[in-house]
Order: C-alpha cells, then sequence, then structure tokens
C-alpha cells in the first residue's frame, strides 16, 4: 500500500466519464468480444437486450480522498493485483487472507499482496459463478488454527461434488490437514458462511432458476439444500436442535428456507441475531433477520422483477412469510454484508454496510451502502456509498484495528482500507 499522491473522487470521477464516454464509442464500432465482462452480463427473455459490455475503469493507485453524509475526510488505500476476490479474513499478526473465486487463497502482509498463492488448498470448480468463496476462523483460532472455507468441489467418481464446507489448518505460511466436513452434492454460485454466537456454523446455497421455472420452487422444499441457510457443527455434523430434525422429506441440516441467492451473513453486535443478504432478479434484492424454521418467501413472494420484466409476485407479502428487513428495487445485486461496531468512525456505530455490484442491471454503477436503524431495527436512513469508483464491490469486514475493508469484484480486484480523518 505505497502512498503516493491523493486522488480525490472529484477529480477521479470525469476522468473516468471521459473514458467511458470513448469506450462506447469505440465499442460501437467493432463486434463485442464474447465473454469480455461476463459478470456484467446476464441473459435475458421476451426479446429484451443482453447487459452492456462496459467493463469497470482502473482504479487509481490512491489514496483516495472523499466524503459520506456523516463522516468526512475519508481516505482510501489501494491494494491491487487480485483477481474477482470473494472474501477476507484477519489473523492475528495483522496480516489478512483473501480468497479468490478462481480458486487461489492469497494474503496481504504489512499492506503488501504477496505475489505466490498460499499452498494446501484443494482440488476447485472454478467455473462461471462457482469456484472458491468465503473464509472464516474457527472462534477458537487462538487454539486450533482452523480456517473454515465454503467452495465448490469437482465431481470425482466417489463425490458428485458441489458446494462443500472444508477446514484447513494454519501454520503461519499455509494450509495443511485440509478436510471436508460437508459436500451438498449441487453447485452453488456463491455462499456464505459464519459463526453464530452458538457456535454453530451456518452456510448459505443459492437457488436454481427462477419463476415460473420449476427449478426455482426448490427454494420452498425442505427436502432440498437449493435456497437455503444450513446450521452445522463446527465438525459438519447436525445439530440435534436444528428445525427441521426428524421431519419426514427435510434435509435436517437446513435451518431456514426460501432464499434466492444468499450472498452475504453477519452477526448484529447488539442482538446476536444472524442477518443475511440475498440476490433478487432484477429487483428485490433482500436484508433478512435469519430465525429458526422460517420461511423468506422465494419464489413465492417478492418485490422484486424476472428479468425480462414482469413481478415476481404481484402481492410481495404472504402469511407465514417474512417480509425483509430492507428491500431494494430496482436491485443493487447485494453481495457481502458487515455491522460497523468499531469507534474509527463515530457517526457510523452500529451501521450495516452492503455491498453492490451494479445498480439497475447498469454496469459500472457498483457501490456500497450505509444503512442505519432506530431502536428496532426498522430502517432509517440509506446512502450510497464510493459510487463514483465505478467498481463492483464483493465484500465489506471490519478489520482488527477497527477499520473497514472492502474487496471489489473485479479481474483488476483491489482490497480496499477506508481510513478515517486525521484527529485534530
Amino acid at each position: 500500500m505505497k502512498n503516493r499522491r491523493i486522488v480525490t473522487l472529484s477529480v477521479f470521477l470525469p476522468i473516468c466519464a471521459a473514458v467511458a464516454l470513448f469506450t462506447l464509442f469505440a465499442q460501437a464500432q467493432q463486434p463485442a468480444v464474447a465473454g469480455k465482462a461476463k459478470a456484467d452480463t446476464k441473459g435475458k427473455t421476451g426479446g429484451t437486450p443482453k447487459g452492456i459490455n462496459w467493463p469497470s475503469p482502473e482504479l487509481p493507485n490512491g489514496p483516495i480522498a472523499f466524503d459520506t453524509g456523516l463522516e468526512r475526510g475519508l481516505h482510501l488505500v489501494v491494494t491491487k493485483g487480485l483477481v474477482q476476490p470473494f472474501s477476507m479474513a484477519f489473523l492475528p499478526n495483522g496480516d489478512i487472507l483473501i480468497t479468490e473465486r478462481p480458486g487461489r487463497l492469497r494474503i496481504v502482509h504489512n499492506g503488501v499482496l504477496q505475489p505466490a498463492p498460499i499452498t494446501g488448498m484443494p482440488p476447485i470448480q472454478a467455473t462461471g459463478l462457482t469456484g472458491l468463496m468465503d473464509i472464516a476462523l474457527h472462534p477458537r483460532f487462538a487454539e486450533n488454527s482452523l480456517i473454515y472455507f465454503s467452495y465448490n468441489k469437482p465431481a470425482t467418481d466417489n463425490s458428485p461434488g458441489g458446494l462443500t464446507l472444508g477446514r484447513g489448518r494454519w501454520n503461519g505460511t499455509s494450509i495443511t490437514n485440509f478436510l471436508d466436513l460437508f459436500t451438498a452434492g449441487i453447485g452453488g454460485g456463491g455462499s456464505r458462511i459464519l459463526f453464530g454466537r452458538d457456535g454453530m456454523v451456518y452456510i448459505s446455497l443459492s437457488a436454481g432458476g427462477d419463476p415460473p421455472s420449476t427449478a426455482s420452487m426448490t427454494s420452498q422444499d425442505p427436502g432440498s439444500l437449493q435456497g437455503k441457510v444450513l446450521r452445522l457443527k463446527d465438525d459438519g455434523t447436525v445439530p440435534p436442535d436444528n428445525p427441521f430434525v426428524n421431519r419426514p422429506g427435510a434435509r435436517p441440516e437446513v435451518f431456514t428456507i426460501g432464499h434466492r441467492n444468499p450472498l452475504g451473513l453477519a452477526l448484529n453486535p447488539v442482538t446476536g441475531d444472524i442477518w443475511e443478504c440475498e440476490d433478487g432478479p432484477n429487483g428485490g434484492d433482500e436484508v433478512n433477520i435469519l430465525a429458526a424454521g422460517k420461511n423468506y418467501g422465494w419464489p413465492i413472494v417478492s418485490h422484486g422483477r424476472i428479468y425480462s420484466g414482469p413481478n415476481v409476485s404481484i402481492n410481495p407479502y404472504k402469511e407465514g412469510m417474512e417480509p425483509p428487513v430492507v428491500y431494494w428495487m430496482p436491485a443493487i445485486a447485494v453481495s457481502g454484508l458487515t455491522f460497523y461496531s468499531g469507534d474509527r468512525y463515530p457517526n457510523w456505530k452500529n451501521n450495516l454496510f452492503v455491498g453492490g455490484m451494479r445498480e439497475g442491471e447498469v454496469p459500472r454503477s457498483g457501490h456500497m451502502e450505509r444503512l442505519d436503524f432506530n431502536g428496532d431495527w426498522e430502517e432509517l436512513h440509506r446512502e450510497g456509498v464510493l459510487r463514483d469508483l465505478q467498481q463492483r464491490v464483493r465484500d465489506i469486514r471490519q478489520g482488527p484495528d477497527g477499520l473497514l475493508y472492502v474487496l471489489t469484484a473485479e479481474d483488476q480486484g483491489a482490497l480496499l482500507r477506508i481510513d478515517p480523518a486525521p484527529t485534530k
């Protein structure tokens, strides 16, 4: 994180706009390159055009000065060199482990991304939206050095593969003794893991298809793992008090049902509740508070629209299904969320931060959103942050230093550290 000169977003934005106009003109003069911006293009139906091919601009080296509504004089410290980073975990010595979706585990030491990936990871299937995803330290990491991962395991003659919860032991330089704890047997286009205050591991799995497809209804089937959040012991076995244990036709690992694409899990530092965010299609992104055995509605009810335009449901509420705490229309493609519990940004105490990869299906619209709440955890305000960078935000975490760290979901991805204004 070598700092040369400070770039302000007010200066950076006009430059990006000029480059963007030139890029659009150039693209209009020649055929699109297949797969150029795959992450920003989703197929449509009903003759609707596909998404615009418009890759995000390159980030300046930083530091980048910016202001927000409540916190002023902030700076971004930029660490480049990552490829589609998905998640991060902070080691006791201050190093940061970062997963890259193509299947690599990287480390940032003393603010510098080390060139060689960490060894000891298993074979990982990284096609489409699958790959290496979340990372979490065991609550007793200081004693056992265990690190947990969610990843897509390749199918073999002995295993169907699919979304897998695994763990390995950190020896200071590499992962050793890697062990698969639970394999779902189905693919997963995104997954998060979280240790709750009960010591259990919560892991999310995405659903397949959108309505009116039959595949989308798997979210409502407790006998399927698609569109679910699971609850497991730290050894991958099923806790006996899970809500669907001993229920005929249901998987005992299931904790909640009715999710579409859960891409964020966070612990509320005040209540201890687990909050989850999930992607809708073209609208209907949600933040939910998870509770054992509850149904969160997908695809029966939603505030969103499917990609070709029609509403998912005319009525977004139904008895027996939990309404979201927050929703977006149009979608911002939520991914990653965290509560801020530190004191480095005094005006952000207990605020929720949510990553967004693009808004309203428009590229270069990724950003981070800050939300605050009243005493009953009802939304009061939301504020878009880092919009001018035009980067897809994949994950947000609070470090042990009390600072917020952000990962951009780009082929030229970066780790961003938000430094507060200097104290007077």
